[in-house]
């Protein structure tokens, strides 16, 4: 009974970016500019895709995905963030409330990761086989490929979080990171974690290598079907289709890469703080700007809705 209650009084607290005050509130309102410009970003992109009747494709449905998983994902670490940064006191996290956390953010993280290979497949098939397009990409298949990228992320995120948080944490610890990721909680443990770390490498493996590995070949297929188009017009048409996502997923999978992918004994925190702020707060803002910058459907769709709206509080204020 004892060692439940000491397991039930298990708390956590997050390492501050700095020790000084004006620091901290500097890297609060960057933090917090960064949330809100994911969020409006990626809510535009979802919207924009929603309403507009010409973005009803496989390949937008996918991006309204892609943005939706972003903007809870966003969420899972960035309120607690913002919270601990500002507070001037230590923001205490329960077991339950790391779990909670840690959960989320493997099950979101590895669905987005997984998406990423569905819309490389969806382009392959775009691309190197145009006529069967419609027929291969049945709106039946879209959402089992969809679901199915969210099943998967849930079913890895479940195991591993339960498989962490059965080991014994000895009392209150300082987590080396700004919010409950696997590495640092793993390391606050008073148990040997060797089982636990070779089973983060191949979840790690299963979200990033085998993914990244299909969308290679992917791109490899799609790359050489572009080389037969014969007009420039047709290349640049057929590559700029492909160029927005090529980069996010070069963002995300390399970032993600330098922490999942490493031997956990070459694990360092200051990497880890560096490389998990790219992955957490930059990639978010930086997706759907890629996205609305690169693809010209949705950037005058966009711009079509933003027209839209000033007309509407135009006429309001009229």
């Amino acid at each position: 009974m004892e060692e439940g209650n000491q397991t039930e009084m298990v708390l956590f607290h997050f390492r501050p970016f700095s020790k000084l005050p004006e620091v901290q509130m500097l890297i609060f309102v960057l933090f917090l500019m960064m949330y809100l410009v994911s969020i409006g970003g990626n809510m535009s992109i979802v919207l924009t895709i929603w309403t507009n009747r010409c973005l009803h494709t496989p390949m937008y449905f996918f991006l309204a995905n892609l943005a939706s998983l972003e903007i809870f994902y966003s969420s899972t670490i960035a309120p607690l963030t913002l919270a601990s940064i500002l507070s001037t006191e230590r923001t205490v996290v329960s077991l339950a409330g790391c779990g909670a956390q840690m959960f989320f953010f493997i099950f979101l993280g590895s669905a987005d990761c997984i998406l990423l290979a569905v819309m490389a497949y969806d382009r392959f098939v775009a691309i190197c086989h145009p006529l069967r397009y419609t027929l291969i990409m049945s709106w039946h298949l879209c959402v089992q490929l969809a679901l199915g990228s969210l099943l998967l992320g849930f079913i890895l995120a479940m195991q591993l979080t339960v498989l962490i948080f059965q080991l014994p944490f000895c009392s209150s610890k300082e987590i080396s990171l700004f919010y409950c990721d696997v590495l640092p909680v793993m390391r606050l443990a008073c148990a040997d974690t060797h089982v636990h770390e070779a089973t983060l490498f191949v979840v790690s493996v299963i979200v990033l290598t085998i993914p990244f590995l299909l969308i290679t070949l992917s791109y490899v297929f799609i790359v050489d079907a572009i080389l037969k188009i014969r007009s420039a017009e047709g290349r640049h048409k057929a590559f700029s289709t492909c160029s927005s996502h090529l980069t996010v997923v070069l963002l995300q999978y390399g970032c993600t890469s330098l922490i999942y992918l490493c031997p956990s004994s070459s694990y360092s925190p200051e990497r880890g703080q560096v490389v998990s702020v790219v992955y957490t707060f930059i990639t978010p803002v930086l997706n759907p700007l890629i996205y609305s910058m690169r693809n010209r459907e949705l950037k005058d769709a966009l711009r079509r809705v933003i027209m839209k709206l000033v007309l509407i509080q135009t006429q309001e204020a009229l």
